[in-house]
């Protein structure tokens, strides 16, 4: 067992691996926060509620020493004496907004529950996890909130959701439903976040928490390239190795909202869930409304571990599918070789120069259908371009197979162009809002996913071309953001609900393209690293990870998002110099230990390669076959960081400690710099390691505690490769 439950003091116990999660019920109606840290055998202290200043109203007239300003709450509501944000908000027939949820029951099951609708982790057996339902309620209204926290057995993982029903007889309207609320019991922490933009994504900031709010959220419609669905907290003593962090994230697409409250008392409030501004729902009697899930992680082995067990819990029960433990192809997209203009035997040399090199996929990107020859027109119009592609999509798709390489192809499916066959045909199948401008971006229109029909025409469409083709992968992009957010359909008093509807409908829909064709690896694609998020992860075990292919712009962005996501995920491509985004020179040798970090791919015209080039983009593939497995299925290790000065390092380590891979990278040359070691991790201290580099024998506590030393390297923006064996 992972719960449980002391009926004599209504205090339910959560332990996970290595950590505790304790919750009280209050004069037994009340789920306050105790505790959630290392593990605990037990815990014998009751809360303490003593009143801490006359100014607090108390709960009862009878009981002055409760407060709601004061109590750590498990679920708050507005409107009886807690002056904090709260995780619900509700408008209710008469007007009001006061709802007091009080605790009636509780179920404890094996295993976990499916989210209806949403993307959520899973498990393979009933044995991996156990899950608690605490049922509140609020007599007044007849709402029903059902608070669920299941514990993986075997992780530091607890992830929670809350389902809101309404069993009275009146509608009411929810306005504010966050997943997941937990208060900490004091504010000596940092709070990190992944912030950025287009070319810039998942950079990490970090702050002291101080009196106040601390909120990082996404208003556009997706989980976006500024803000990640994500936060922690670290104590102040928290290193990438060593002291206590405690990790949220959202499983989650959508306009989100994450945030930390300390108030007057000290006590830090975080809560994270869907973005209150602009949404609400029309909740009628006898209907439910789901959140999506928040997955919170504790560790006390800082970020490194934090991140390790989400790399774990989101590679093997987050991601799905045929590909969620296969090998990932090495790829060759041609966008930056042709942009728009291509026909088909440009394509087929590129696919056989790249096939010659050793490369197992070829990947067509934007161009191909409708009359697409820049990015004014044609996204809808999912038809094959003849001028381009004279003998169609299918004898090309045959052709490149023919040479050994698969196919793959890129679509936009939740965009449509003004200047389409679509867009004349269903002008209001777009997001709008009459007698309104509708604002372009890229000069395309946002579909509206929140519409059966247009979800229909999407599944329909996408799987019309690949059934045409032996289509092997799939780049799923989405190249702008939600505005003017309205949909034709729904009546009024639904019309805030557009937003999340489109989630739910893009889930739907990639949910039935994904079930019907198992074979095809689907990579997610938002302008880059827009939509980058677990939700996406679910239906896509690959994100691309940023539009920006600079080696040295990637290493602050893979770094970032290796705080969250597993090096399976993220997929990196050795572009061509000077860079398209920044248009600096960097040597292919460190382009390619860059991209060698996740799931690796060139795009680039390879035609156009030197001898010398062709033959070290030969060896990196090589290097890369011989290291896949360790790299995207390995443990992941952050030795220094690009955020803190000139040099970069990281590494992965198989989980029998017998092989590792370790890159370093120098970014700008130093005179007369120091000599340098570097201190490698994850490690078995006992075993020795050969390192391919030099064949010199290392013990692994050496290589750990004395590190390795670096030599001396020459000129600006250079890596050096590190492959240890044990021997």
């Amino acid at each position: 067992m992972s719960i449980y439950y002391d009926d004599s003091r209504k205090v339910f116990h959560l332990q996970s691996e290595q950590s505790s999660y304790v919750i009280e019920v209050v004069r037994g109606e009340l789920p306050a926060h105790v505790y959630w840290g290392p593990k605990l055998e037990g815990i014998a202290q009751p809360l303490n509620l003593v009143e801490r200043c006359s100014f607090s109203p108390t709960y009862t007239m009878e009981d002055k020493r409760i407060s709601l300003d004061t109590i750590p709450s498990e679920f708050p509501s507005y409107g009886n004496g807690d002056f904090r944000e709260p995780a619900l908000e509700v408008h209710l027939v008469d007007g009001t907004t006061v709802t007091d949820f009080l605790y009636k029951s509780y179920k404890i099951n094996k295993g976990k529950p499916e989210l209806k609708g949403l993307p959520s982790t899973y498990v393979e057996s009933e044995e991996e996890a156990e899950t608690l339902e605490l049922l509140l309620q609020d007599d007044k209204s007849g709402l029903v909130a059902v608070l669920s926290y299941t514990v993986f057995n075997n992780q530091d993982v607890i992830t929670r959701s809350v389902r809101i029903e309404n069993q009275g007889k009146d509608n009411v309207v929810l306005k504010r439903v966050l997943s997941a609320n937990v208060d900490f019991h004091d504010s000596d922490y940092d709070m990190l976040q992944l912030s950025g933009t287009w070319t810039r994504e998942r950079h990490i900031h970090k702050r002291p928490l101080v009196p106040g709010i601390h909120r990082i959220d996404s208003k556009r419609g997706a989980s976006s390239s500024q803000q990640n669905p994500f936060m922690a907290l670290l104590s102040k003593d928290a290193t990438e190795d060593h002291g206590e962090v405690y990790g949220f994230s959202l499983v989650y697409s959508g306009s989100f909202l994450a945030q930390a409250e300390v108030d007057q008392y000290g006590i830090s409030r975080v809560g994270i869930g869907i973005q209150p501004f602009n949404f609400q729902w029309l909740l009628e009697p006898g209907e439910s409304f789901q959140a999506p899930e928040a997955v919170l992680v504790r560790s006390s082995q800082g970020l490194g571990g934090l991140s390790r067990t989400y790399h774990r819990l989101y590679r093997t029960r987050l991601c799905r599918g045929e590909f969620r433990d296969r090998k990932r192809p090495i790829l060759i997209n041609n966008w930056e070789a042709t942009y728009f203009n291509f026909n088909a035997d440009k394509i087929k040399e590129i696919a056989q120069a790249g096939k010659d090199l050793g490369l197992e996929l070829f990947v067509l990107d934007d161009g191909w259908f409708g009359k697409r020859d820049n990015d004014d027109s044609s996204l809808g119009d999912w038809v094959e371009d003849r001028r381009k592609l004279p003998e169609g999509l299918g004898k090309l798709g045959e052709d490149i197979t023919a040479m050994g390489m698969e196919f793959g192809l890129w679509f936009e499916p939740e965009m449509v162009s003004p200047e389409s066959d679509l867009y004349r045909e269903h002008p209001d199948w777009c997001l709008h809002v009459p007698g309104h401008k509708r604002t372009l971006a890229r000069q395309q229109l946002v579909l509206d996913l929140s519409r059966k029909d247009v979800c229909d025409y999407i599944v329909d469409s996408v799987s019309s071309v690949l059934s045409s083709a032996p289509i092997t992968y799939v780049k799923w992009d989405m190249n702008r953001n939600m505005t003017e957010i309205g949909s034709a359909l729904l009546p009024a008093e639904r019309q805030r609900e557009t937003a999340h509807r489109y989630i739910l409908g893009l889930y739907d829909v990639l949910e039935r393209i994904v079930t019907r064709f198992p074979h095809i690896l689907f990579e997610s694609c938002s302008g880059g690293g827009g939509r980058f998020d677990p939700g996406m992860l679910y239906y896509m075990p690959q994100t691309w990870t940023s539009d920006d292919t600079d080696a040295v712009e990637r290493l602050k962005i893979q770094y970032g998002t290796s705080i969250v996501y597993p090096s399976s995920s993220m997929c990196a491509h050795v572009s061509a110099v000077p860079n398209h985004q920044v248009h600096r020179i960097t040597p292919l040798e460190t382009r390619g230990h860059v991209a060698m970090s996740g799931s690796f791919g060139y795009e680039l015209d390879m035609t156009k390669l030197s001898e010398a080039e062709r033959e070290d983009i030969r060896k990196q593939v090589s290097e890369y076959k011989e290291l896949r497995m360790l790299i995207q299925f390995g443990d992941f290790y952050r030795l220094l960081s690009p955020f803190e000065g000139n040099q970069t390092a990281w590494m992965f380590v198989s989980d029998d400690k017998k092989e590792a891979f370790a890159t370093y990278f120098r970014v700008l040359a130093e005179p007369n710099a120091p000599l340098r070691r570097l201190r490698l991790k994850g490690l078995d201290p006992a075993k020795n390691y050969k390192l391919e580099l030099n064949g010199e024998v290392y013990r692994g506590d050496e290589l750990m505690h004395f590190g390795l030393s670096l030599p001396q390297l020459k000129g600006d923006f250079k890596s050096l490769l590190c492959v240890l064996k044990e021997v």
